[in-house]
């Protein structure tokens, strides 16, 4: 089988159709390319160029070679080049799964700038619960996960990527849309949306009890969304967290309220830790450097509140 060095040894000659100015172009002697094309020819057993003492011309074979060859060249830069890009880590296909409140702001800031500085990086989102992802990560499924809490199992890795606090979603109607500041006692006897979702309603429901308070829960949902979307109707009020706050709706606002510290909810980077893929590398440093900047925008938000 003939080798690619044969093929550029051909198609110079072919462009060239001149031994002497192809093997200048090529950096060689003119009597190692003339072997190289006549090795070529018998392990193709067919002649592809016409010889004589004052010009050189292809045969029909030739001719009919020399786009194959072209073709089989452009192929083999392109692996080539393909293959470099993969191991630099710019080039490539990662599966980010993500639970439901990373889309606020966290998840696109973090794909606007992959797309500007890493185009050719293609992310696979699915949005899926923290135990779905650490399953699929195990099963290797998924390259990273945005998850709820830290993991701790072997073979996968996690670090803290945001921490929010929660803020009071009320109806613009409302008594506590006026406040400056609402406190959590405030929240007594009031209609009330909690999360269903148990490490929110855990925390909620443990801030509740130690204040004394009991709001009167009208619904249990686990999406923030649909959630929000009934605080809105004027069904109650909810906690969410601050990034939330980007869903805007015609009836709704937020307000601060007096948490104590360690009242707030967590975002976790996860990934398995034999990952061989480059481009997770730039995935991952994305989303921490995106994870930067909104903790920055956030604190700015909570402090203007």
């Amino acid at each position: 089988m003939f080798e690619l060095a044969q093929l550029r040894c051909f198609t110079m000659v072919a462009t060239e159709l001149n031994f002497r100015r192809a093997a200048e172009r090529l950096h060689m002697t003119q009597p190692p390319l003339s072997r190289q094309i006549r090795l070529l020819e018998h392990q193709l057993g067919v002649s592809l160029f016409k010889r004589s003492t004052r010009s050189v011309c292809l045969t029909a074979a030739g001719r009919a070679f020399l786009i194959e060859a072209s073709s089989l060249l452009e192929r083999a830069e392109q692996a080539t080049q393909r293959a470099r890009r993969i191991a630099a880590g710019d080039l490539g296909s990662v599966a980010l799964n993500f639970v439901a409140n990373a889309v606020h702001g966290l998840l696109p800031r973090a794909l606007n700038d992959l797309r500007e500085r890493l185009p050719d990086i293609e992310v696979k989102l699915q949005e899926m619960t923290s135990f779905e992802q650490i399953e699929a990560l195990r099963e290797r499924r998924i390259d990273i996960g945005i998850v709820r809490t830290p993991v701790m199992q072997p073979g996968i890795s996690s670090l803290s990527l945001l921490h929010e606090p929660f803020v009071l979603a009320v109806p613009r109607q409302h008594p506590l849309a006026n406040q400056t500041l609402v406190r959590v006692r405030d929240l007594d006897a009031q209609p009330f949306i909690l999360s269903s979702w148990q490490p929110f309603n855990e925390l909620i429901n443990g801030l509740l009890r130690t204040h004394n308070i009991q709001p009167r829960v009208v619904q249990e949902l686990s999406s923030t969304l649909t959630i929000l979307t009934l605080v809105n109707s004027g069904m109650g009020l909810a906690l969410v967290p601050l990034g939330a706050s980007r869903l805007r709706q015609d009836n709704l606002c937020f307000r601060p309220i007096d948490l104590p510290d360690g009242m707030h909810s967590t975002l976790h980077l996860a990934w398995r830790e034999d990952d061989d893929n480059p481009a997770c590398a730039a995935v991952r440093q994305a989303l921490l450097s995106a994870a930067q900047l909104e903790s920055h925008v956030l604190n700015e938000q909570d402090q203007g509140r």
